[in-house]
């Protein structure tokens, strides 16, 4: 029995040497896995962090869209305004007491405090830099070259964006009395 008790040992050991290797392999594997719940956890964190920005572009695409969703239907009224404005300054001296033209004043102002409570604002036309995004040029006249010498027809933006560009004069830059030069009034050579 001496034998198998000098056989016991001599597995033991062997077994001692085994959990070892086993541990090596254990750790291994523990790594392994640790890795991939760190892959794991960065790809979720980026999901998380793309879901977000998604979240937060369909916010401002609803918001942008809210706030331009009734562009063409302002478009539609600035005709509207351009005529009662018109209308309000050609009234003749004697009517421009009575209670009716003062009425229709009211009413073009109200006009006004709609449209701007809707974000719509005039562009700044008279006297500044010709700017092609925001001033259409319809003709040209003696001048400050480059610079808005009259408005034609107002312009308008809602919010950043032009929604109608203002009808310009622009100077052409020579101070001579000349005419406005068009292709309609120039001389056969």
């Amino acid at each position: 029995m001496t034998t198998d008790r000098e056989e016991t040992p001599v597995p033991a050991d062997a077994e001692a040497n085994d959990p070892p290797a086993d541990a090596t392999q254990l750790q291994q594997e523990l790594q392994q896995e640790r890795e991939k719940a760190q892959s794991f956890y960065q790809s979720w964190q980026r999901s998380a962090a793309d879901f977000q920005n998604y979240k937060r572009r369909i916010e401002d695409e609803r918001s942008e869209a809210a706030r331009f969703a009734n562009a063409a239907l302002i478009i539609n009224l600035l005709p509207l305004a351009d005529d009662l404005e018109r209308a309000l300054h050609n009234v003749d001296t004697h009517l421009a007491g009575l209670t009716w033209v003062d009425g229709i004043r009211l009413i073009h102002r109200k006009f006004q405090m709609l449209l701007e409570m809707s974000g719509v604002q005039e562009v700044e036309a008279d006297g500044q830099e010709f700017d092609p995004s925001q001033h259409e040029a319809v003709s040209q006249a003696p001048g400050e070259e480059g610079k808005v010498i009259a408005v034609v027809q107002k312009g308008y933006r809602l919010g950043d964006r032009v929604i109608r560009p203002a009808m310009v004069v622009v100077g052409r830059g020579d101070s001579g009395g000349g005419e406005d030069r068009s292709p309609e009034g120039e001389q056969p050579a």
